[in-house]
């Protein structure tokens, strides 16, 4: 296996994103992080080995030359909320397809051998939601690189940890409503930290045996939906009462929150919690031991923590 030492990071700049490129860099890999908005990117740039470019990687000429130089690339683009469409809406085709597709093209033409793509727990080709659908139409597009470059899938959970979009969330809506009505209460989820799928990242990066192989990323245990909610409420000081919707009002619900800019919810997200997002296999590879919910969420959701705990939660995200 060639030594990887120059790696190109596609989403680097987001919640995942910026604690991979903190886990790559403190392991001596060089790093390239391009971004739309340079000032989005602000944090990465205290880190010694990389470099955050402004440019656009969906368009290919701009992506064939932040290829050039490249040993690897780490792919992390992903959207939780689209237009609808059939089999996916065209905001899930454009990030959980095509740029997959523009990156394995750009990927061979450059020489470059090896790529870690980041999916999600669930992606499946006749899934209940277009967001599962696309990523597995994703994940298809990551496979066919092979032979010419290496692949390794990674499959996580919901992920969790300070600066979060899933727990702050929660936290957020039960400091501001005295009564929580949740759509999916009885779905299933098997949280992981984010620095256990960015060291996973980086072992995948180093590791021949992570090429051709599917991977999920879990943590130790099983939560519905309600169960971290009411976790989150008992750890902030605010344990409101959740109550638990039927499907058809959690679609209207949905329904209602996606006539907001930067919806909270949206009925896809409804129907993607029809699939448990749990996995029957070992939580993490090569017998890694997952780090515990609980050992971190106090962290940053604790009562300790009032000033700075919500402040990744907007009501109306960008």
């Amino acid at each position: 296996m060639t030594p990887i030492r120059n790696v190109l990071v596609v989403g680097g700049s987001g919640f995942v994103g910026a604690a991979v490129a903190e886990r790559l860099t403190g392991t001596g890999f060089r790093l390239v992080i391009p971004t739309r908005r340079r000032e989005r990117a602000r944090h990465l740039l205290p880190l010694p080995t990389a470099e955050v470019v402004e440019a656009d990687v969906f368009d290919p000429p701009t992506l064939a030359g932040l290829m050039a130089g490249m040993d690897a690339v780490v792919s992390l683009v992903g959207v939780l909320h689209s237009r609808t469409g059939t089999p996916y809406g065209p905001d899930f085709a454009r990030a959980h397809v095509e740029l997959p597709k523009r990156l394995v093209t750009a990927a061979r033409q450059a020489g470059v051998s090896r790529i870690v793509h980041v999916s999600a727990l669930g992606a499946s080709a006749d899934g209940p939601s277009e967001y599962q659908r696309s990523k597995a139409d994703g994940e298809a597009a990551i496979r066919a690189a092979a032979p010419d470059v290496a692949w390794t899938i990674l499959r996580p959970s919901v992920i969790f940890g300070p600066g979060d979009s899933f727990l702050n969330l929660f936290a957020g809506l039960l400091r501001r409503f005295p009564v929580l009505p949740l759509g999916g209460a009885d779905a299933r989820f098997q949280p992981v930290y984010v620095q256990d799928v960015a060291d996973v990242v980086a072992e995948a990066l180093q590791r021949s045996d992570a090429a051709g192989q599917t991977f999920d990323m879990a943590g130790p245990t099983q939560y519905s939906l309600q169960e971290l909610v009411e976790y989150v409420g008992d750890l902030t000081g605010y344990p409101q009462p959740v109550i638990p919707l039927p499907e058809g009002l959690a679609m209207l619900q949905a329904g209602l929150l996606e006539m907001l800019p930067g919806p909270l919810m949206s009925r896809d997200n409804v129907r993607s919690m029809r699939a448990p997002n749990v996995t029957a296999g070992p939580p993490q590879p090569w017998g890694r031991a997952p780090t515990a919910l609980e050992a971190i969420a106090p962290t940053y959701l604790g009562k300790a923590n009032k000033r700075s705990r919500f402040a990744s939660f907007q009501l109306h995200r960008p």
